[in-house]
């Protein structure tokens, strides 16, 4: 029989579908999918003092600075050779449509750099921007020939953030400066710094393994480690964004597993009333004022409605960019335009980088509203595409698009988190940040497991759209 009879009898995609792949070891992993590698930022061993008072609108380099462009050119031009030695084929148009707009942010963050007041800068980061756009194309080609193990994926997406732990952890004991930081009537914050994000690497570490113990996709026993090093390193970051927004994610994935049998659904509703229980106990033991005061770290309740001095900045860059709708420069132009006006509102790690402290005006604030639309675009797509391919039914799944799917739906509750803790960081737009790949990473893969899952369902599609 020729290949094309058996693409069209379905024969190939069934072989295909149910040939074991062989998990490789976390190195030859990172070497097969380089783009995993910019996860890990690279860490910058950098004091959180170095750009104090500086305007970052304008250029500034150092040698950690010359080693993230660097880690980024080597694997963007490894990326570029793979694309051009890769068989030719058409990526299904779904995805094809997320990348396109993924793209044209890419170039109205482009064009800004004829009226960004740090073209320097805007220009950088935008060759950064195409750089790791690329590296998440490459990936998604590689992925569409040769399918990796995807849970494999989202157990090394988790290593990697073990692994920047314990960096953080290592710092702690050198410099905890470059680390942590003492907030004024918070206390001190165990943020990583330049070295790891752990305000995300926690949460994330938490929902991969609680997800991972649901559905019993490895050892209970490390799930339930990882969980709980997840959930403590969320705790002493301190920061109340990303512990509600776990809480959230958890919340949700509670709710899907219920769903799963009456069995099941009964244990969460008797788990929910014991810690309901044990919350109101808790409460009337130690009193609602000290737990709400432990809750919003000594803040007055004005400082709490603000956001902690945000939301005067958010209004400040739309008040801006009602007067300039085309934007002010991408990252430049907030820079600039923050300056020093909020020092004594914001957390002192972002006096050195500026920014609104929300990724969605950071977007509005570098391109305009044409940005910020795309930006919506680009994501609305994504989650549409993951939550469709999760949904689809798949005709004799094999075990592999089995666990392809649990994969899909843990990487949409990682990009959840993404989203809406993105509205209190604005990290996750700007490149050199390790959440800005890590949330790439998280998109990269709902789009290369939903390509494959779509090919699973439709093998005429695999040989006349590619």
């Amino acid at each position: 029989m020729s290949q094309s009879a058996q693409w069209i009898n379905g024969t190939n995609a069934e072989a295909t579908s149910e040939r074991p792949i062989r998990r490789l070891s976390t190195l030859e992993f990172l070497l097969r999918y380089p783009v995993f590698l910019l996860a890990f930022g690279p860490p910058v061993f950098r004091q959180r003092s170095t750009f104090a008072g500086v305007d970052t609108s304008q250029s500034h380099f150092d040698f950690w600075s010359i080693i993230q462009v660097g880690w980024l050119f080597a694997i963007a031009l490894r990326a570029v050779y793979r694309l051009g030695s890769a068989e030719r084929f058409i990526l299904p148009l779904p995805v094809r449509s997320v990348l396109k707009y993924s793209a044209f942010l890419g170039l109205v963050f482009t064009v800004s750099i004829a009226y960004s007041p740090g073209r320097a800068i805007s220009a950088e980061f935008s060759i950064l921007y195409f750089l790791t756009l690329i590296c998440v194309v490459e990936f998604l080609v590689d992925a569409r020939q040769h399918p990796p193990d995807w849970l494999q994926v989202i157990f090394v997406l988790r290593r990697i953030m073990l692994v920047l732990l314990g960096l953080v952890l290592l710092c702690l004991f050198i410099s905890p400066a470059m680390v942590m930081n003492l907030v004024e009537d918070v206390g001190v914050r165990l943020g990583g710094g330049p070295v790891a994000p752990l305000g995300a690497a926690g949460p994330m570490i938490a929902i991969i393994s609680a997800f991972s113990f649901i559905y019993a996709l490895e050892r209970r026993s490390r799930s339930v480690i990882c969980f709980l090093i997840g959930v403590a390193v969320t705790l002493v970051t301190q920061a109340r964004g990303a512990e509600i927004t776990l809480f959230l994610c958890l919340a949700i994935l509670g709710l899907r597993w219920a769903k799963t049998g009456k069995r099941v659904a009964y244990f969460v509703v008797a788990g929910s009333t014991v810690v309901v229980m044990l919350a109101c106990l808790a409460a009337a033991i130690i009193g609602p004022d000290r737990i709400w005061d432990k809750f919003n770290r000594g803040q007055e309740t004005a400082d709490i409605l603000t956001l902690s001095g945000r939301t005067e900045v958010w209004a400040d860059v739309i008040d801006s960019s009602l007067s300039h709708p085309q934007g002010m420069g991408y990252i430049a132009g907030v820079r600039k335009f923050r300056g020093g006006r909020y020092k004594m509102n914001l957390h002192a790690n972002l006096n050195g980088v500026g920014g609104s402290d929300n990724s969605y005006f950071d977007v509005l604030s570098g391109g305009g509203w044409l940005a910020l639309g795309c930006y919506l675009m680009f994501i609305a797509k994504t989650v549409v595409l993951g939550l469709r391919s999760a949904a689809k039914p798949l005709v004799r799944p094999s075990p592999r698009e089995v666990a392809s799917r649990h994969a899909l739906r843990c990487a949409l509750l990682l990009l959840l988190f993404c989203l809406v803790t993105a509205m209190e960081g604005a990290d996750y737009v700007v490149p050199l940040r390790h959440v800005f790949y890590i949330q790439n990473i998280v998109i990269a893969v709902i789009l290369g497991i939903s390509t494959n899952l779509r090919l699973a369902s439709r093998p005429r599609y695999a040989l006349f759209h590619g």
